[in-house]
């Protein structure tokens, strides 16, 4: 426990200079107003950047780039949500290579890229099903994560076609609701859709019409070949492959945005989600979601977003074990809000102070529906790097399957110096159904309390120049009546990202 409480040290320091400055950035905020432009004159290119950008595009049709990031991420309890288990402690290192490239043959139409691949070094013993309990290298496998053909002014119409392996996130920036990730399954390691999406700007009308098509298989070899194990791998001689999902998906996305109204932004959509169980914790389920979000800028210093959705369909889930096991098909009648208003006191500092709040419906034990909102694509760590994790054991095994939650907190956020970003966060957790129907553990649960927990976040993010970015990242929840034990949860993340 002497490394333990080292790192909780180290990440009460990050606290403390966090509290004194702030940050711009926060995995519970969407979309930070960059600060000010500067008013000097761009700096003129290295001889090194000169190097770098005539060797990234050798033609005028083609050009390339790639990156490396290193992450060592350290958690404490947010798993097992209990310190007692053998593997409460987990500490990984893990290394992201891409590298990827985009053709343009003809005018208006581009072919585009993208391969990457991501072992990890555990230095604790691993909860990953396909390195359980061991340390050491885990090489996984390599994925041609983005391919797709992307055709602009098609029909000399203002229609763009994009087509094949690509990534989508719908909504505010860093706030996509429910659709960032197709792949929760690895971790933020990839999150493509193979999909086709037309997307037609009316600009006569201030209108944007997006239609997608998804379908979305759960392991990564399905369609194209990966480079090294993944659906063949066994351990200890029992087939253990990867997933990206638990399910086979298809899916029909309609998203219109509408700038009519000024300073408003109005996105009305509607989901069709097609799930086919292939492990034994997916689901079979058809969803249909209808929602909308507005956003604003009411006044020079404010700025708001207010996004609802409500859902109806048919589920059919064998891991509903609580209170009595319920594996016949369930109509679907489940709800969802998200929201935040910030103020901008656009200074040299870029202050901004943040409220946000959010509600997504659990599943009520004493009724013949399914009242869990599902999250659909949005299982990524948009709210929390850690708290995420919290639901394996709460969700039938699922990363980020957010549900039964509502949170509310504030924040402040700025830029101390040219290229640094600070920030803290604060939410207090609450869940709507005292008892989680999904649980595989239900002892870990009090099943008569609803208070998850106070959730703290803390950033240090410092762009060092065009190649190099590095972050610490540091999250802390206080557990509440909720858990049947009220062990503090922790993680802690340092990176650094290397861009060529």
């Amino acid at each position: 426990m002497t490394r333990n409480l080292t790192r909780n040290l180290i990440a009460s320091s990050l606290l403390v200079l966090c509290a004194s400055t702030g940050w711009t950035q926060s995995a519970s905020v969407s979309v930070p107003v960059p600060p000010p432009p500067s008013t000097k004159p761009p700096a003129a290119p290295s001889s090194f950047d000169k190097f770098a950008n005539e060797l990234k595009k050798p033609a005028d049709w083609l050009s390339w780039g790639a990156d490396l990031r290193v992450r060592n991420e350290y958690m404490d309890n947010t798993i097992t949500l209990n310190e007692d288990n053998k593997l409460s402690e987990q500490d990984v290192i893990r290394i992201r290579g891409r590298i990827w490239a985009s053709a343009t043959p003809v005018s208006n139409v581009s072919l585009n890229a993208r391969f990457s691949g991501e072992p990890r070094e555990w230095i604790d013993p691993a909860f990953a099903g396909q390195h359980a309990a061991r340390t050491g290298m885990e090489w996984r496998y390599g994925i041609i994560d983005n391919l797709y053909l992307k055709w602009t002014n098609a029909f000399d119409l203002p229609l763009t076609v994009t087509a094949g392996r690509q990534d989508i996130m719908l909504g505010d920036y860093w706030n996509w609701w429910l659709m960032a990730d197709g792949t929760p399954g690895d971790g933020s390691w990839a999150f493509f859709f193979d999909s086709i999406r037309l997307t037609y700007d009316a600009k006569e009308i201030k209108t944007k019409a997006d239609v997608i098509y998804v379908y979305q298989n759960a392991l990564p070899d399905e369609w194209i070949p990966t480079l090294g194990r993944s659906s063949e791998f066994k351990f200890n001689g029992v087939p253990k492959p990867y997933y990206l999902t638990e399910q086979n998906e298809q899916g029909v996305i309609l998203y219109l945005s509408n700038k009519s109204i000024p300073n408003t932004q109005i996105d009305p959509y509607f989901f069709y989600k097609r799930d086919n169980r292939e492990l034994g914790n997916g689901d079979d389920a058809d969803i249909f979601t209808l929602g909308a979000k507005i956003t604003g800028t009411p006044a020079e210093h404010w700025s708001y977003s207010i996004e609802g959705a409500y859902q109806f369909g048919e589920k059919k889930d064998p891991t509903v074990k609580v209170p009595v096991a319920r594996t016949a098909e369930r109509d679907i009648e489940a709800f969802g809000g998200n929201a935040r208003l910030s103020y901008l006191c656009k200074d040299s500092l870029n202050n901004q102070f943040h409220l946000v709040c959010e509600y997504l419906s659990g599943d009520d034990p004493n009724t013949e529906n399914d009242e869990m909102f599902d999250i659909l694509w949005g299982r990524w760590p948009r709210m929390s790097e850690l708290y995420l994790y919290s639901y394996i054991y709460e969700t039938s095994g699922k990363v980020a399957q957010w549900n039964n939650l509502y949170r509310f907190g504030a924040g402040w956020t700025m830029n101390p110096m040219n290229g640094m970003n600070l920030g803290v966060y604060y939410n207090a957790l609450f869940a709507p159904e005292e008892i989680p129907t999904r649980t595989v553990n239900s002892s870990l649960f009090s099943m008569d309390g609803d208070f998850r927990g106070h959730y703290l976040q803390a950033v240090l993010k410092h762009q060092f120049n065009k190649h190099l970015a590095g972050h610490l990242w540091g999250e802390w929840i206080w557990a509440g009546d909720y858990y049947a034990t009220r062990d503090l949860f922790t993680f802690i993340r340092a990176e650094l990202l290397f861009t060529f």
